[in-house]
């Protein structure tokens, strides 16, 4: 049977089309990249509720939040390079400090940037946007997840940052999947080793090096970590004590992220469990296929099996 797949950028905008529907208040801004997010077939049914901020990102986000201030629900996307690097202090003040309720997409995170190059491939967001007082960071795995996030973003009020790539990824849970910020599922259960992975490049290389494992013997399991921030902390400390290793899987900087978070886990409640990070590793990116860039900064599956190993021996 063929993997089922989905684009990103089709379960965010199949989902806000749909809640706006219903919610009036739901607007949709865009710095002039709605061809590439997809956002065209939100402003083709709801006009009046779409806004082209241009090429003005942090300018974008003042908007979403003069606009929070009048009830409204603004979802606000551009490249994740944009959407934290370029917009970080005008979300952080106008809109978390102001304590609104904007929800913020980047779009093309880590190497999924690809062709873009190393100028618009955003390795550091989640370290970034992981210091930001009540901000809620969300990484779906699918576009399961990924719609439903999205649901649980218009419900909640509170900034939120939503981190996605565009293209199709395979579909991980069924469509009655209920997921909730700050809880992680366990996709494998492994009674060796457990791959903490955050994103759906990470964790599907973390589910096929599950499989290249076991034919050496080798049991290990994959926690989805969905959200970085509230992160699971029970989950991660419950797979670290049925396993004799944890290795953090994500598609960025190691340092401040996933590997960051994960080691301050493990560290502050005394687990015994050997512990290593797969992550980009204080590097610039680059111009390639994802593919290239994926063996080019360690994040391949190969990468994955041999720090296992290393680990476990």
């Amino acid at each position: 049977m063929a993997e089922q797949t989905k684009e990103m950028r089709l379960a965010y905008v199949d989902t806000i089309v749909e809640l706006a529907e219903k919610n009036k208040n739901i607007v949709v801004l865009e710095a002039d990249l709605m061809s590439c997010t997809g956002t065209a077939a939100f402003k083709k049914v709801y006009p009046d509720r779409f806004f082209n901020c241009g090429i003005a990102e942090a300018n974008m986000v003042g908007m979403a939040s003069g606009l929070s201030t009048l009830g409204k629900i603004p979802f606000a996307a551009s490249f994740g390079c944009f959407s934290s690097r370029r917009v970080f202090d005008q979300f952080f003040l106008s809109a978390n400090y102001a304590r609104l309720n904007v929800k913020l997409i980047g779009t093309d995170p880590g190497v999924t940037a690809a062709f873009n190059g190393g100028t618009h491939m955003p390795f550091e967001e989640p370290a970034m946007m992981r210091v930001v007082p009540g901000l809620t960071f969300i990484e779906p795995s699918d576009p399961v997840s990924c719609a439903a996030f999205v649901r649980l973003m218009a419900e909640e009020y509170g900034c939120h940052y939503l981190r996605i790539p565009r293209k199709p990824v395979p579909c991980l849970y069924p469509e009655n999947e209920t997921f909730k910020f700050g809880k992680a599922k366990v996709l494998k259960e492994g009674k060796d080793i457990c791959f903490i992975a955050l994103g759906s490049l990470m964790v599907n290389q973390a589910l096929k090096a599950c499989e290249a494992l076991a034919a050496s013997g080798i049991s290990a399991g994959v926690l989805d970590v969905l959200t970085l921030k509230p992160i699971d902390k029970d989950a991660i400390l419950e797979q670290a004590g049925k396993v004799r290793a944890v290795i953090s899987a994500e598609n960025a900087q190691i340092a401040g992220g996933l590997g960051g978070a994960t080691a301050e886990i493990l560290a502050e409640n005394g687990a015994r469990c050997k512990f290593a990070r797969i992550g980009i590793r204080d590097e610039f990116g680059e111009v390639g296929t994802q593919d290239y860039l994926v063996d080019r900064f360690g994040l391949d599956v190969g990468s994955l099996v041999k720090k296992a190993q290393e680990l476990l021996n």
